[in-house]
């Protein structure tokens, strides 16, 4: 089974735009429609380095 497509800037930038409005990972996953682990993945990658963006 492969890896699925990343998901956009835009994407990445909207499930960190609703964690700073203090949305829970479960309601983030639910209005955007992505899994749990992802929007967590996102979150502690952005606390960690600052940034959303994928390494080249």
């Amino acid at each position: 089974m492969g890896r699925s497509q990343d998901l956009s800037e835009f994407k990445r930038g909207t499930v960190i735009g609703c964690h700073l409005c203090n949305k829970s990972i479960r309601e983030i996953s639910l209005l955007l429609n992505i899994p749990r682990s992802t929007v967590n993945g996102i979150i502690t990658k952005w606390k960690q380095l600052g940034t959303t963006a994928t390494p080249p």
